[in-house]
């Protein structure tokens, strides 16, 4: 009996705990979201200022996919915080998705800058060739994502009303 009291009360204090850890995460999250959003709008800001704004695309949307990364895992710990459930898989999974996107992004710029002209810098041929091998990878790990993510919604189970 006080040991079935006392395993109620640790759970109940490991359970103040966790709250308060994802609620820590949480407010690191926002913090680190604002930070990004910050320092894409002075990105792009200082490329419409000197004119260098085509230089300055990639790097902005660099950041800001990352603030859709920070966004949706705020969103899985929100929940977490709300419901008290394991953490959701699809979130994480759309996260995936994002970062893929956001590879995929960095690559095509990395790429076009290996050739000037009709002329291919040093090493530029092996380097495209591992872009596109890492190009189509990542097509298909953004294509097996998407099909889990349209599982999971197709065959969620669903909530009965008790």
């Amino acid at each position: 009996m006080i040991e079935d009291r006392q395993a109620r009360q640790l759970g109940s204090y490991l359970h103040v705990v966790e709250i308060a850890i994802y609620c820590i995460l949480a407010l690191l999250l926002a913090v680190t979201a604002l930070a990004e959003i910050g320092s894409a709008a002075h990105l792009l800001f200082g490329g419409l200022i000197h004119w260098t704004i085509a230089e300055d695309t990639l790097p902005v949307l660099d950041e800001l996919l990352v603030v859709l990364m920070i966004v949706e895992i705020f969103h899985t710990v929100s929940i977490a915080i709300r419901s008290h459930i394991l953490l959701a898989v699809e979130p994480f999974l759309i996260v995936g998705v994002i970062a893929s996107i956001r590879r995929v992004l960095v690559i095509s710029l990395e790429t076009s800058t290996l050739s000037t002209g009709a002329r291919w810098m040093a090493d530029g041929q092996s380097m495209f060739r591992s872009a596109m091998l890492e190009l189509g990878l990542l097509v298909v790990l953004v294509l097996v994502l998407v099909v889990c993510i349209v599982l999971l919604r197709r065959y969620a189970p669903v909530e009965k009303d008790v």
